[in-house]
């Protein structure tokens, strides 16, 4: 392993201006997220995301980074932390893997990468993760990250012509630790 950052499928890099191509292809192959339709974005939209991404500030630990499969080179997907309590110790983190790179062990070595950071070196002491009930497979990649059901929102998110359960998972920095250990193995 080369650095903090580099595991043995994925590295995870800054959000480079650049690109947004690949952000725009990955919208384009996954078409409607779980059933629900958005409005199509320009591709101007996705140069002036990126541009905006790869000069942000890491503000109160809220980042998004760019997965890079090591084999190729190849951007492969997102993960970030997007909210945060610190006084209490929480984040929340999400992540993204294009549909054609999907079942690859991408998803958990950058979730455990990202989550590794947050706990060891940031000194956060649980990870919330809200997972739409439908969505199976992120469901499955939660738990075998050793995140816990804390919880359900019942037909909380509407999307596909109805309502959704929204699930509350959780882990805590010492199930994390006995599980992927928060040292580099």
């Amino acid at each position: 392993m080369a650095s903090s950052w580099t595991g043995n499928r994925v590295r995870l890099r800054a959000v480079e201006p650049g690109d947004w191509t690949a952000f725009a292809r990955f919208a384009d192959d996954d078409g409607p997220q779980g059933g629900r339709l958005d409005l199509p974005k320009s591709a101007e939209s996705y140069r002036a995301w990126a541009k905006e991404q790869a000069v942000a500030e890491c503000d109160d630990d809220r980042f998004r980074l760019a997965v890079e499969a090591t084999a190729t080179g190849e951007l492969v997907g997102a993960v970030g932390s997007h909210r945060t309590g610190p006084r209490s110790g929480w984040f929340e983190f999400d992540i993204t893997i294009s549909a054609g790179h999907r079942r690859k062990g991408y998803a958990t070595e950058a979730a455990v990468l990202l989550l590794r950071f947050m706990f060891a070196e940031r000194r956060y002491h649980k990870c919330l993760a809200a997972v739409l009930a439908p969505n199976k497979a992120s469901l499955a990649l939660f738990r075998g990250l050793g995140f816990t059901e804390e919880g359900r929102l019942r037909e909380h998110v509407f999307f596909a012509g109805r309502h959704h359960d929204l699930v509350m998972m959780g882990l805590l920095v010492n199930e994390f630790d006995r599980r992927h250990t928060m040292s580099e193995p």
